[in-house]
């Protein structure tokens, strides 16, 4: 096995990071329509453990997750377009195609028809970024960085030095897991429900 030479304070940098390269504020976004071959390099730029094609994307056009390219337009992906892909990358670790095109639907009805939307996607992303710097500020602060109950595990299991160490990342990281699956789960619980309540 690998030895595993990793710190809390290593932790700690790895969050920033993810942090400063995981929110793209909406001034960054491009100005321009673009082609879909360039939404397709832009989003694989942003997210790099997905392969984005132009195929994938075409799907969720053809099944409306997200809307049709503007009309005889060569660049005809705008940025709401982009705002969609952005914010479904987010939501595909979590949800399925189904559920993030029926969460759309809760804030933008028929995905294709801009008149009904209740809000804009600007807005959307716009709330969407700041929440996720807000929660990543949070996880920076957060106090299982320097748990005292962490500590008193290894301590009570007798466990020191560079071992001590490990075991604190290794709760830290199990801690992040059970957080992101309490997270997943509650969401798609107010999915589930609250749709099949509407009928939906």
């Amino acid at each position: 096995m690998k030895n595993i030479n990793i710190t809390i304070d290593d932790i700690k940098k790895i969050a920033k990071d993810v942090s400063k390269n995981s929110v793209i504020p909406y001034e960054d976004l491009p100005r321009y329509d673009l082609f879909l071959s360039q939404v397709t390099d832009y989003l694989n730029d942003k997210f790099k453990g997905e392969k984005y094609t132009n195929n994938i994307i075409q799907n969720y056009i053809k099944n409306e997750v997200i809307s049709k390219p503007e009309d005889g337009k060569k660049r005809g992906y705008t940025k709401d377009h982009l705002i969609q892909l952005l914010l479904l990358s987010h939501m595909r670790p979590i949800l399925t195609t189904d559920e993030i095109k029926k969460v759309f639907g809760l804030a933008f009805n028929e995905i294709n028809d801009r008149d009904d939307d209740i809000i804009s996607w600007e807005l959307a992303y716009k709330t969407f970024s700041d929440i996720q710097k807000e929660n990543y500020d949070k996880y920076l602060t957060k106090e299982y960085f320097n748990d005292k109950k962490f500590k008193g595990i290894a301590e009570e299991a007798n466990i020191k030095g560079e071992d001590k160490e490990k075991i604190m990342v290794f709760l830290i990281v199990m801690n992040l897991i059970a957080e992101a699956s309490a997270i997943k789960n509650i969401a798609e619980k107010i999915i589930d429900e609250y749709l099949f309540e509407k009928g939906e």
